[in-house]
C-alpha cells in the first residue's frame, strides 16, 4: 500500500514541538528552563503525537541539530549563570500583525529575546492575496493603492465571483493564465511601480519588512528538509542577533543585513505568465508566483513569495542530522 503524505500544517507543528523537545534536552542539565504551557503548546504537542514514530525521530535529530547550530551563535542561551531560560510558542494570530516567530527564547533576567520561525520543507517568504476588496499597498507599506489599480482588478475579480455562485472549479476556467492571473498581475506590476515611484524612500525599505515577517524583531528561520539537511537563516536587520555573553563570543558571526533602498526592475518572469520577479538594490530579489490555492472557484488568488537573490550579509548554515 503507498504511504499517504501527512497535511504540511501538522507536519509543520509537529517539527515546531519537537524544536521545543530539543530545547528541553539540551539545555536540562547546562541551566533552569521553562517551557510556558500554553495551547500553542498543546496543538503542536498533538501534532507531534499524530505522526509515525520514525517521523518523530527524523524531526528531533534535525531539530537537535538546528539549535545547537544556533546556540554557535547565540552564546547568551547557554552561558553560565542561574537565571532561568524561558521557551514558548507563539499563537497563530501574531502573524496578522507581522510577527512570524513560532518559538520564543527568554531570559528576562537580562531583558535578552530571540524567536524563531521554524519551516518543514517549505521556505516561502508569505503566502499573501489579491483580490478587488484587498489593499496590498495598505497592507505592505501603510500607503493605499489607487482608485484607477481597483478598476482595473475589479472586472476580473467580479468574474471569479459569478464563477464561484456557478459552483465552478479552477479545472473548468479556460485560459486563466490569460484571462486572470496576466491582467491581475500586470495590475499589480503597474501599481506597484507607481506607489515605488511616488514613495521612493519607503516602498523597497517596507516591502522587505512585510515579506520576511520582522515587524521590527530580528528572528532564525529554521528550516527541516527531508535531505537529511536542516537550514539556519538569521534575519538580523535590527542588529539585535548574535551577541557575545558575558565571557563568551559566538563561535559563528555574521554581519547585520543591509535594507533595499530601490526597486531596479519590476516585470514578468521570461517566458512565464504566473511569475512576476522583482529585482532591487544591495542584492535582494524577490519572484512573486500568483495560483488559485482551492480546487474551486473564490474571488482572490494567491502569491507564493520566496526569495530568489539575498544581499551578501544574509547568512545562512545548513548542517546535517
Amino acid at each position: 500500500m503507498p504511504k499517504t503524505s501527512i497535511n504540511p500544517t501538522i507536519m509543520g507543528k509537529a517539527y515546531e514541538f519537537a524544536c521545543v523537545v530539543a530545547l528541553k534536552e539540551i539545555l536540562d542539565n547546562i541551566r533552569p528552563i521553562e517551557i510556558i504551557e500554553n495551547s500553542s503548546l498543546t496543538v503542536a504537542q498533538d501534532r507531534y503525537n499524530e505522526i509515525p514514530k520514525d517521523q518523530q525521530d527524523k524531526m528531533l535529530k534535525s531539530a537537535m541539530a538546528g539549535i545547537k547550530t544556533i546556540m554557535d551563535m547565540e552564546p547568551r542561551i547557554e552561558e553560565d549563570g542561574n537565571d532561568k531560560l524561558t521557551v514558548s510558542l507563539q499563537p497563530d494570530n501574531v502573524a496578522i500583525c507581522g510577527d512570524v516567530r513560532d518559538i520564543l527564547i527568554i531570559r528576562r533576567s537580562i531583558e535578552w529575546e530571540i524567536g524563531i520561525s521554524v519551516k518543514h520543507n517549505h521556505a516561502a517568504l508569505k503566502h499573501s492575496r489579491l483580490s478587488k476588496k484587498i489593499d496590498f499597498g495598505k497592507e505592505w507599506f501603510d500607503i493605499n493603492c489607487s482608485e484607477n489599480y481597483f478598476n482595473e482588478i475589479t472586472p476580473i475579480f467580479d468574474k471569479l465571483t459569478l464563477l464561484k455562485k456557478e459552483q465552478r472549479k479552477w479545472s473548468d476556467v479556460l485560459n486563466k493564465s490569460e484571462n486572470i492571473y496576466l491582467p491581475i498581475l500586470n495590475a499589480f506590476i503597474k501599481e506597484l511601480s507607481s506607489l515605488h515611484e511616488k514613495h521612493k524612500n519607503i516602498v523597497a525599505e517596507k516591502l522587505v519588512i512585510y515579506l520576511i515577517g520582522s515587524n521590527g524583531k530580528d528572528y532564525y528561520k529554521m528550516m527541516h528538509r527531508n535531505n537529511k539537511k536542516v537550514k539556519i537563516q538569521p534575519f538580523n536587520i535590527y542588529g539585535t542577533l548574535n551577541k557575545k555573553a558575558t565571557n563568551k563570543e559566538p563561535s559563528i558571526k555574521y554581519k547585520k543585513i543591509k535594507f533595499p533602498t530601490k526597486i531596479i526592475d519590476l516585470s514578468l518572469k521570461e517566458n512565464s505568465k504566473t511569475t512576476v520577479v522583482l529585482t532591487m538594490d544591495n542584492g535582494w530579489a524577490i519572484t512573486f508566483r500568483i495560483h488559485n490555492a482551492e480546487s474551486k472557484v473564490v474571488p482572490s488568488l494567491k502569491f507564493d513569495i520566496q526569495l530568489l537573490g539575498q544581499p551578501a550579509e544574509l547568512y545562512y548554515k545548513e548542517v546535517d542530522w
